[in-house]
């Protein structure tokens, strides 16, 4: 640890001791529950997204700081070590891969025509996770979307043989899915795990007018360079990639016209489907491709942080309510700009500090909650979930043990918020809690008012959701107890302007009354979990129970 980046410690830590000082003990004799303290979440997030810990990518001496930190706190305050081996972290093997910039090449062979894409101009690729030096070369299929979902009555593979072969895809969805399960059921692993399980040992993609409206294909360019990471388990498996699939291509509008230029059916055809809501149905493109990359890796490792409050309860407190926050964030900036440490303040300080403040108001409470609570920092949510993924499918505790899920990921705690909008509550008993949770604060709960953010699959709980575990990701609202204030605008400016930037540090106007109503609010929400006669329960009407949590009772639908 450098001297600047130990002096920032040492000083958040003396800041915190001081704030320890000044509040009085809690009662044990009436049981009153802790109060928040927002100098505590403060003192936290000035060091968290503090210029010595230079943004807490994984695998840099600033998440290892963090992650220290972290752990330092739950002793403090006599959290229980709840990691592997007696500690406080389950340390992850993360693989790192880099393209070889020189590499790729794509050759189309169009019955005697041979059409050589040269690359960037033309198509982008993706490093393996697996191979230094990656080659396919196979027939190509069209399967529309790529979609796969029988209680839907959707299969775009239908008739369709692929095995063996390079699948050609279209991005996007069939619009009679609804938000979320379009969401999920569209999701990239998804599609790589419909074409996997059909024997295709390829995918490209090829845009569409609306996806280059709204992504260009030039701003993909800016990605050229950057690094894909995925954790490794003992076995050598990862995540998200598999070893069938060996090429990979995304062709801009120019690109995808030759690839179509014999196809049976033609790509403004396709087009004109997708544009009228239509999905387009697959079929044999009578086309070969040989896609060929290298690829550079390095392994490294990152922890998530785990810490436990034991439950009260002889039977219960071997069930655990999980709280999770990821406290890594995107590192440095490589760009010729002044400030290029992104400091991660709201993104996800402030949930970081949160889950730190809301473990403290557990470990003080003189009778402890029937279930034991677990408070999970996770590393390497923004390379894609993977801490919380690596988490929720090798947890520390019994897997079936864990009962329901708080995330607590970029509250935007700028404004006194007067509402809540609690992602993935509809879909479990989980509202309920939710609702008992912010009654006491008057605060009222909102319904999802952006389903096209899909915001309810982006975060942490979503993880959890899919090993089973009913999940609620909370955000303040879109309403104020100060009429002069347009919340919702000050959301969307934060994401315009501060979000995965180095202007999301401390400098920004933070209201530390909504801090507090946040952090009551969550802790609120496990306490009653934690305290409740029965674990949660997936409403039997929804998608991501019916898919998901097959091992859980699926709870009565109202009338």
């Amino acid at each position: 640890m450098n001297k600047t980046l130990f002096g920032a410690l040492a000083c958040a830590s003396t800041v915190l001791l001081g704030a320890c000082q000044s509040t009085p003990p809690v009662s044990t004799t009436d049981f009153a529950k802790p109060t928040v303290n927002t100098n505590f979440i403060k003192a936290h997030m000035q060091f968290l997204a503090s210029d010595a810990l230079e943004g807490r990518a994984p695998g840099t001496p600033g998440l290892e700081a963090a992650s220290q930190y972290i752990a330092a706190e739950f002793m403090k305050y006599g959290v229980q070590p709840a990691g592997e081996n007696g500690t406080y972290e389950q340390r992850i093997t993360f693989r790192k891969a880099n393209l070889v910039q020189e590499s790729p090449t794509f050759t189309l062979e169009q019955g005697d025509k041979t059409i050589e894409f040269t690359y960037p101009k033309d198509f982008i690729t993706s490093q393996s996770m697996f191979e230094k030096d990656s080659a396919v070369s196979a027939e190509l299929v069209f399967v529309g979307h790529g979609m796969v979902a029988p209680d839907f009555g959707i299969d775009d593979y239908a008739g369709l043989d692929v095995n063996g072969k390079i699948i050609v895809r279209v991005p996007g969805r069939h619009a009679s899915l609804p938000n979320e399960v379009g969401q999920h059921l569209g999701s990239s692993t998804e599609i790589r795990k419909n074409a996997v399980s059909r024997g295709a040992v390829g995918m490209i993609t090829v845009t569409t007018p609306e996806y280059e409206e709204r992504r260009p294909y030039a701003r993909s360019l800016n990605s050229l360079h950057q690094e894909r990471m995925d954790w490794v388990n003992p076995a050598g498996e990862t995540s998200r990639s598999s070893k069938q699939i060996r090429g990979t291509a995304y062709l801009p509008l120019h690109s995808a016209q030759k690839l179509f230029a014999n196809a049976p059916v033609s790509l403004d055809d396709i087009y004109a489907q997708i544009a009228a809501k239509q999905a387009p149905k697959g079929f044999a493109m009578s086309a070969k491709a040989t896609l060929t990359k290298s690829s550079t890796h390095v392994d490294i490792t990152s922890p998530n942080v785990v810490g436990m409050v034991e439950g009260s309860d002889p039977v219960l407190k071997n069930e655990y309510v999980v709280f999770s926050a990821h406290h890594d964030h995107l590192g440095v900036r490589q760009s010729v700009e002044k400030d290029r440490i992104n400091n991660g303040a709201m993104d996800n300080a402030t949930g970081t500090a949160t889950l730190l403040e809301t473990a403290r108001m557990f470990a003080a409470l003189p009778v402890k909650p029937k279930r034991s609570v677990l408070f999970v920092a996770v590393t390497a949510e923004e390379k894609g979930l993977l801490g919380s993924d690596y988490f929720a499918k090798y947890p520390t505790v019994p897997a079936q043990a864990m009962v329901a899920n708080v995330n607590l990921d970029m509250p935007l705690l700028t404004f006194d918020f007067s509402d809540v909008i609690a992602f993935g509550a509809e879909h479990s008993s989980m509202q309920g809690y939710v609702a008992d949770a912010i009654e006491e604060l008057g605060i009222t709960l909102t319904p999802d008012p952006w389903p096209h953010m899909n915001l309810f699959t982006r975060s942490d709980h979503y993880s959890f959701v899919k090993q089973g575990i009913p999940s609620v990701f909370l955000m303040p609202g879109i309403k104020t107890h100060d009429k002069n204030v347009d919340s919702e605008n000050i959301l969307m400016n934060f994401l315009k302007t501060h979000y995965h930037s180095p202007t999301d540090d401390m400098n920004q106007p933070f209201n530390w009354t909504a801090a507090f109503n946040f952090a009551h609010v969550n802790f609120n929400i496990g306490y009653e979990v934690a305290n409740a006669d029965a674990r949660p329960m997936w409403n039997a009407q929804s998608f991501f129970g019916q898919t998901f949590g097959k091992s859980y009772n699926l709870a009565k639908t109202e009338e």
